[in-house]
């Protein structure tokens, strides 16, 4: 253990110990505070910028950022060989993440707010794309390539709010929905197979198509381009039919990895369950277009609570058991938090518009409650070292 640590704490030991951690507790706070605000139960208090902005905003470049940053500050360690960050540095990332959540919550001024959010997601990129850089690991820069979009669309999205340009704001932050996507993209395509093989204790793992993987990391970026462009936030047969492509490509993938007793295994089931609604969203989307659905945002929700919120809660509680030498068995409790977030999917896209006075909530709730059984069983096992007496 690190001389710089308390004594019995392992919480800054890797990435995605604190980040794993303060994002999950984030999310089960920040989801129900939203549906508060936009319900007009919370009086006068306003964030910085408004609570739309905060909202937009704060689910990706705040409890999104923190997974992101958690994940990839621990796999670039195995990747590479080159130790990730630890002790203080980890500290100080930490310390940035959390007073940039702090200060749109306190409504601080925009000058304050501003730098402060701007600070983390370079730190992070700069932090991954040294260890890669020393390995010589070509595969890896897209992902350093993804990373650093996503902060220019932050950049993006903070100028917006300088200006009080809501449009701006809220195509960048489609924009960085869609890079977020493309790291699922690269990452899913990488350990989804890998965990089916291992969780079922098959011979190999489905076959790879890397001109495939190529073609829908490329397609990703394209829209998350177009959205920060504003060309995608009107209805488009062109723009259409490249969704539509872009959900057969990952559809192939996704049959491609299926095996029947992947449903016999929760840690599986929801990895695969998210993926799939990647494939519904771009479907969706594609629709949206083609003047076939009324409503873009159940198409953004589609994506955002469905594939994105989906596969952090099924791949942080892998993630955490696998890197703190622990069986990868979640308590049974995980597998309802499983349900509640896929229930929400279709509460708070399909329920909730028509009856938006409990339709809203019970999403709230079973997002919260999903990632709230994440903190309430794994603070201890992040918290802690690891009982085989390893570093990590």
């Amino acid at each position: 253990m690190r001389q710089d640590q308390p004594a019995g704490s392992a919480l800054f030991e890797l990435g995605f110990r604190p980040f794993f951690l303060a994002g999950s507790l984030f999310a089960a706070l920040a989801i129900p505070l939203w549906v508060a605000a936009w319900l007009g139960l919370i009086g006068d208090w306003q964030p910085t910028g408004g609570w739309l902005a905060w909202h937009m905003h704060e689910m990706l470049f705040g409890f999104v950022a923190a997974i992101i940053a958690g994940f990839l500050l621990t796999a670039v360690q195995n990747w590479t060989g080159v130790p990730g960050l630890s002790g203080t540095p980890l500290v100080a990332l930490a310390v940035i993440w959390l007073l940039a959540r702090m200060a749109w919550l306190a409504a601080l001024p925009l000058w304050l707010v501003i730098p402060l959010d701007m600070l983390f997601l370079p730190a992070v990129t700069l932090a991954l794309a040294r260890s890669i850089w020393i390995a010589k690991q070509k595969r890896n820069y897209p992902i350093v390539l993804v990373l650093t979009l996503l902060a220019v669309c932050n950049l993006i999205s903070l100028l917006g709010l300088a200006s009080a340009d809501l449009t701006l704001q809220r195509q960048a932050n489609l924009g960085a929905l869609w890079l977020i996507a493309a790291l699922i993209g690269i990452i899913g395509g990488r350990v989804i197979p890998f965990f089916t093989q291992r969780g079922l204790s098959l011979a190999q793992p489905a076959p790879v198509l890397p001109w495939l993987d190529y073609l829908l990391l490329a397609g990703s970026i394209l829209v998350a381009l177009l959205m920060v462009s504003g060309i995608a936030l009107r209805p488009s047969l062109l723009v259409g039919l490249l969704f539509a492509l872009l959900g057969a490509g990952h559809l192939v993938r996704l049959l491609l990895w299926h095996h029947p007793r992947i449903w016999t295994v929760p840690l599986l089931w929801s990895l695969h369950l998210s993926y799939a609604w990647l494939v519904v969203a771009l479907y969706a989307m594609a629709l949206w277009h083609a003047g076939w659905l009324v409503s873009f945002s159940q198409a953004v929700h589609l994506l955002a609570i469905g594939t994105i919120s989906g596969m952090i809660l099924a791949m942080i509680a892998r993630v955490s058991l696998g890197h703190t030498g622990r069986p990868l068995a979640p308590v049974r409790a995980m597998s309802l938090a499983f349900v509640l977030l896929n229930l929400a999917v279709p509460v708070r896209v399909w329920i909730a518009p028509t009856w938006p006075q409990w339709g809203f909530w019970l999403a709230a709730l079973c997002l919260a409650c999903a990632f709230g059984l994440f903190v309430w069983y794994y603070a201890v096992i992040l918290y802690r070292p690891r009982p085989d007496g390893m570093p990590g």
